[in-house]
C-alpha cells in the first residue's frame, strides 16, 4: 500500500480504516470514512512493513525528512511495543491537545473509547521544559542513546494536620539563626520548630522559622520580624523571600517543613506532627523555584532519582504571586 502526504498528514483512504484503525487504533477517521494518519504513525507502519511507502519514501527516508521527529517516533514505537494504542495530539483528533504529543489509552482500549491512561509530552534530554507547561502530563525524555525515561507530573494538594501555633517565646538574633534560651516546651516538642542544643532547654531556629514566628507574633526578637527578615535577605538574597513564601504556605496548610539540605532540597516535610516523640518519616522533598523556572530534563531526573532513593516524593514549590505545587515521579508505563 502506497500512501500520500498532503498538508502535513498522510492520506490513507477508506480502505485503510478497517486494516489500521478498527484493528489497531492507527489514525483518525475523517467525515466520509477516509482514514488520515499522522506522519509518526505512518513511519511506524512503514517500520513494521504494513505499508510500502509514503510519497515514494521508505521508513529511512521519512525519518530523515523534516516531516517526522525522531524522538517522537522512538516514544511512539516504545509505547506500541508496550501494548498501548495511542493517538497523536492534534486539534480535532483528541480533547485538549495543547502541550502534549500523544494521548495514550489503557491496554485493551483505543481511540474509540473515552478512557485516557496518559497524556504524553516528548522531550529530548537537551530540551528545556517550562515549569508552567507541565503538571497534567507524562514527560517522555529521550536521552542521547535513545533510551526513554517516563516522568509523571501532576499538581498535588499539599496539606497536613499539624498545628503551627505555639506559646510566645523570646530569642536572640545571631548571624544566621535565632537562639531561644528558655522556650516553651511546645515550640520544639509539639510544633517541631528548630533544633535543641541539648536534650532539653535552648532551641535554635533557622531564619525562616524565626521570621515566620516573629511575623505571627509568637516570637519576640530585638528589631522585630523586620530585623530577622532583613538578616535572611542578607544571607540568601532574593532566594530567602521565595523560600519564606513556600515555608509559610506549608505551615499554614498544616505541613511541617524542615531543612532538606542533606537531600539536596530546600525542605523535607511532615504532614501530621502531634509530638516529636511520635514523629514518622518525612514524606516530601521540596525544592523552591520561581514560577517562571525552566527545567533541564537532566536535573529533573536527578531530583526524582534522589527522592525515590530515600523513599520520598519530589515536589517543586513554584513561587510567583502565590505557590503552585508540582510533583514529579518516575513512571513505568
Amino acid at each position: 500500500m502506497d500512501l500520500t502526504l498532503s498538508g502535513g498528514l498522510v492520506r490513507a483512504g477508506e480502505r485503510a480504516r478497517e486494516r489500521f484503525y478498527d484493528s489497531s487504533g492507527y489514525g483518525h477517521v475523517e467525515n466520509g470514512g477516509a482514514l488520515t494518519l499522522a506522519p509518526v504513525e505512518a513511519a511506524h507502519l512503514l517500520y513494521r512493513g504494513d505499508i510500502d511507502s509514503v510519497d515514494g519514501m521508505d521508513v529511512r527516508a521519512l525519518l530523515s525528512s523534516a516531516v517526522v521527529s525522531e524522538v517522537a517516533f522512538f516514544v511512539y514505537k516504545d509505547l506500541r511495543d508496550r501494548g498501548f494504542y495511542l493517538t497523536p495530539a492534534r486539534e480535532g483528533w483528541v480533547d485538549d491537545p495543547e502541550g502534549i504529543d500523544f494521548v495514550v489509552y489503557p491496554r485493551g482500549k483505543g481511540p474509540w473509547d473515552d478512557t485516557v491512561e496518559y497524556r504524553v509530552r516528548v522531550v529530548g534530554e537537551r530540551d528545556t521544559v517550562p515549569a508552567r507547561e507541565v503538571g497534567d502530563c507524562v514527560l517522555a525524555v529521550v536521552d542521547e542513546e535513545s533510551e526513554i525515561t517516563y516522568l509523571a507530573t501532576d499538581r498535588p494538594a499539599v496539606e497536613g494536620t499539624s498545628d503551627p501555633s505555639v506559646p510566645a517565646a523570646e530569642g536572640d538574633l545571631l548571624a544566621e539563626r535565632v537562639l531561644c534560651w528558655d522556650p516553651p516546651t511546645e515550640l520544639y516538642e509539639r510544633a517541631f520548630y528548630g533544633q535543641r542544643l541539648d536534650d532539653e532547654g535552648a532551641v535554635q531556629l533557622s531564619l525562616l522559622e524565626a521570621t515566620y514566628l516573629a511575623r505571627d507574633g509568637s516570637l519576640t526578637v530585638d528589631g522585630g520580624a523586620e530585623a530577622v527578615l532583613e538578616r535572611g535577605r542578607e544571607v540568601e538574597g532574593e532566594r530567602f523571600d521565595r523560600r519564606l513564601t513556600a515555608y509559610s504556605t506549608l505551615r499554614e496548610r498544616g505541613v511541617v517543613p524542615k531543612t532538606g539540605f542533606k537531600f539536596g532540597a530546600d525542605f523535607r516535610t511532615y504532614a501530621d506532627v502531634d509530638s516529636i516523640d511520635d514523629l514518622g518519616h518525612s514524606e516530601l522533598l521540596v525544592r523552591v523555584l520561581p514560577a517562571t523556572h525552566t527545567f533541564d530534563p537532566r536535573d529533573l531526573a536527578l531530583d526524582v532519582r534522589l527522592a525515590h532513593g530515600v523513599r520520598k516524593r519530589m515536589v517543586f514549590a513554584l513561587v510567583g504571586d502565590g505557590v503552585e505545587w508540582l510533583s514529579v515521579a518516575r513512571l513505568t508505563p
